[in-house]
């Protein structure tokens, strides 16, 4: 399928997911959100797909969040639109968390509202030494959306998001990375390389197993210790009866490395 505001290509078990619209900065208009989404439910319904790169067209913005311009164009209708909108977004969102797939993001430039909170919401993230972060809601009067609320204080804590989300502090890059936002810096003209590296080893993995960890993850928070004593318990004999798990397990004590097919 041909998408509009973005591409979607998928290459030897790795999708790439890039925001097309550099002319107003890889902003989330309507048509995007609604392509996003998808793309979300082809990707986390084909087992082919081992690795989900985001990143943006252009040298200067990964996503710098709403197309204000579309809200402002008629007022009476920007909160209808934004219902809408934030569903298909939303939706698009949790898919491709609670699907098996890692998704890493290659932050080529400016990650600002919704492209602050889809660094959060990526399971990994690299950034170039250009990219600025800023949340950017409160400083047109409006609220966070696309699950920033929701990932940021589990990754940098509740100080610090509360700090990006009501004072409209800019991070640099370096910023990002000491308080534990991205994974990793690099010059602007290799965070795509590094990226895929990441997702080239990620692609050969577990993925079934990697589907499990973050499923983990994502209830960790919400769960008394034995339930989630429960879920590990859960998903690791699951994961021994897989055909990655017994191959793992094989290798292991046969002392060389695991092929594993992501099943």
């Amino acid at each position: 399928m041909n998408y509009s505001s973005i591409d979607l290509s998928v290459k030897a078990g790795i999708a790439t997911i890039t925001f097309t619209r550099p002319e107003s900065y890889n902003s989330m208009d309507f048509v995007m959100a609604k392509e996003l989404f998808d793309c979300a439910i082809r990707l986390t319904t084909d087992d082919q797909v081992r690795a989900i790169v985001l990143t943006g067209q252009g040298e200067h913005a990964f996503c710098a969040g709403g197309d204000v311009s579309a809200f402002a164009a008629d007022p009476d209708s920007a909160q209808p639109l934004l219902r809408e909108m934030t569903g298909y977004l939303h939706s698009a969102i949790s898919r491709l968390a609670w699907g098996d797939a890692p998704v890493l993001a290659a932050v080529n430039g400016v990650a600002a509202g919704a492209g602050l909170s889809f660094v959060g919401a990526c399971d990994l993230a690299f950034a170039s030494e250009k990219a600025t972060f800023v949340s950017a809601y409160t400083s047109i009067g409006l609220t966070p959306d696309a699950s920033s609320t929701f990932y940021l204080p589990r990754i940098i804590g509740m100080r610090r998001t509360m700090e990006l989300a009501i004072t409209g502090r800019v991070l640099s890059a370096q910023e990002a990375l000491d308080w534990g936002l991205v994974n990793r810096v690099t010059p602007a003209d290799e965070v795509l390389k590094v990226t895929y590296a990441m997702a080239e080893k990620l692609a050969a993995g577990p993925t079934k197993a990697y589907g499990g960890v973050k499923r983990l993850l994502l209830q960790s928070f919400n769960e008394p210790l034995e339930s989630q004593l429960e879920r590990e318990s859960r998903e690791i004999s699951a994961a021994a009866d897989r055909v990655d798990g017994r191959e793992g397990i094989r290798a292991f004590t046969e002392k060389r490395r695991p092929s594993f097919k992501g099943s």
